[in-house]
């Protein structure tokens, strides 16, 4: 019944999304990359954006990696643009796109919610995707306590999408899974009076609708001070690309320390000289030397910016000089009207927004 009710519900409700309209794996990939973190319409404006610039797989490999994240820039999560173009590079290297959940799998950044997506849709392959929505709709119409966030959870509700797939419509299942749960029952305020599974919702029933799905607590988030320095001198700025390994990998930002106070003059205004002793996370050497100038003009401070792990709280700063100060060998020199040919993350775009014009 559950089945036969959400397919007759997604036939009337379902989205009408431009990636729906083809079988082509290299969109439906693309989209389902786009989509993780991401609400659709913001997703569909970049997968329009990108179908557009590289329309083949073979379009997006011969990019370059700059290229790719400063088409993405906005979506946050920089990671799935570096893994998407690996991934681009890999389908082409092996002559086509997989034709398997496991070969689809060993693409760069591909799990088992995308691999099931893309099989099931491009490929009509039986395999129940299991993320969010299907999570949400699964416990409460089952009734199920059991966290999503552990392998017993994941186990269980992966094991009852499967059994609940039906072989023949593997895709029409699970993009009305993904609508169900999107349109329907909403992690807040769900239709439950509209529902056409009302009637057999053991949420419902047993008036548990807020406490489903059951996800156990364990992110402890860290709180981090950053303090940018936008330097501007004779029309160019300093900026570095972020190494491996932390954050906003292969994005460019300007001058970093992560001191929350800035070293003051005579005067008592912040000058230059920061000593800070480097990091994990990739963040820059010991700032020190000559051309600092006199004092920095405060921007902004303590702008929050919040990543899934931990808190941002960011000072801007400007630095207007007539003579390049030193820096470590990271940073290089830049045209202030190319800023834009660079991906950077959002906080710097925030940054980039607060500056004054150049006289």
């Amino acid at each position: 019944m559950f089945t036969t009710t959400l397919l007759d519900w997604f036939a009337l409700n379902g989205r009408d999304l431009p990636w729906r309209h083809t079988r082509a794996p290299y969109a439906i990939w693309l989209s389902e990359i786009i989509l993780q973190q991401t609400r659709i319409q913001q997703g569909m404006d970049y997968w329009l954006r990108f179908m557009q610039r590289w329309p083949k797989v073979e379009d997006l490999a011969a990019a370059t990696e700059d290229e790719v994240l400063c088409m993405w820039q906005g979506l946050g999560y920089y990671s799935r643009a570096r893994n998407l173009h690996t991934a681009a590079q890999q389908i082409v290297a092996q002559g086509g796109f997989p034709t398997t959940i496991e070969g689809i799998k060993q693409l760069k950044g591909v799990g088992d919610y995308t691999a099931a997506a893309i099989g099931s849709i491009a490929f009509g392959l039986p395999a129940a995707v299991v993320d969010g929505n299907v999570y949400r709709v699964l416990a409460r119409h089952y009734g199920i306590d059991t966290p999503i966030n552990t392998t017993q959870g994941k186990k269980l509700f992966t094991e009852l999408a499967q059994s609940l797939l039906p072989e023949d419509k593997p895709a029409e299942f699970n993009q009305a899974m993904m609508d169900f749960g999107a349109i329907q029952c909403t992690p807040t305020s769900p239709k439950c009076v509209v529902c056409p599974l009302q009637e057999s919702c053991e949420a419902l029933r047993t008036g548990r609708i807020v406490e489903l799905p059951v996800k156990e607590k364990k992110l402890k988030i860290q709180t981090v001070h950053l303090t940018y320095i936008y330097i501007r001198c004779g029309g160019k700025t300093a900026i570095r690309k972020r190494p491996a390994g932390g954050i906003w990998q292969g994005l460019w930002e300007p001058v970093l320390t992560l001191s929350p106070t800035l070293p003051r003059n005579g005067e008592g205004e912040p000058c230059g000289g920061f000593a800070i002793e480097k990091q994990a996370e990739g963040y820059p050497l010991p700032i020190t030397g000559e051309g600092w100038g006199a004092g920095l003009i405060l921007l902004a401070k303590n702008v929050k910016h919040v990543l899934t792990h931990r808190i941002l709280l960011a000072d801007f700063y400007l630095l207007e000089t007539d003579t390049p100060p030193t820096l470590p060998k990271e940073y290089i020199w830049v045209n202030e009207a190319d800023l834009d040919q660079y991906a950077v993350p959002r906080l710097v775009e925030i940054l980039f927004a607060l500056l004054p014009t150049s006289a």
